[in-house]
């Protein structure tokens, strides 16, 4: 048996779970509510407080979809509890993120601004303190949309690895590599 999966997704009180006779499981809670569909050879099994996943064989395609099915649903349940939160940081001279609703502004270095769009699902702040480096937070219900869409900011301003400049989360550590060792 998978590790993951076979482990229950405690339901807290004021999560309810359903699961419609297309297989898509909906998790509702104080947040908001999530849908995902769930691969028909996985059986869900909702008792008192828990959920609990069970496969039909011993294939390497259900072993996987067990315990992915099994993540996705505790990941829903927790989204809809607390949510997650993601904060992304600009590290270099000029660097600068301010956001209009949703729309997110960035200066990374480039001859023109960066506008990128960010999905309504999202909730967007920046923070710009004197003497710090600017912050990007993200707020979400769904994990999956907010690392998406973390990622691909990311992705606009890679850290190099020399100096460390460009986007990157807080927290993360850089692998850092030598510069030119000096003349003889």
């Amino acid at each position: 048996m998978s590790r993951i999966g076979k482990k229950p997704v405690e339901v807290l009180s004021g999560v309810t779970i359903t699961v419609s006779k297309d297989n898509v499981i909906s998790v509702k809670g104080p947040k908001g509510e999530l849908k995902q569909t769930i691969d028909r050879d996985i059986k869900v099994d909702i008792k008192d407080n828990t959920v609990e996943l069970s496969r039909p064989t011993d294939q390497i395609r259900h072993r996987a979809l067990h315990g992915l099915y099994r993540s996705l649903i505790g990941n829903m349940v927790k989204g809809v509890t607390d949510g997650f939160k993601k904060e992304l940081e600009l590290v270099g001279v000029g660097y600068k993120a301010a956001n209009q609703g949703n729309i997110l502004d960035l200066s990374l270095g480039y001859s023109h601004n960066i506008l990128f769009e960010i999905p309504k699902e999202l909730k967007l702040t920046t923070a710009q303190e004197k003497g710090k480096n600017p912050i990007i937070t993200l707020e979400s219900i769904d994990k999956q949309l907010l690392g998406q869409v973390c990622a691909k900011i990311r992705s606009l301003r890679k850290p190099e690895p020399y100096k460390g400049k460009g986007v990157k989360f807080v927290g993360e550590v850089l692998r850092r590599k030598a510069g030119k060792s000096a003349g003889k």
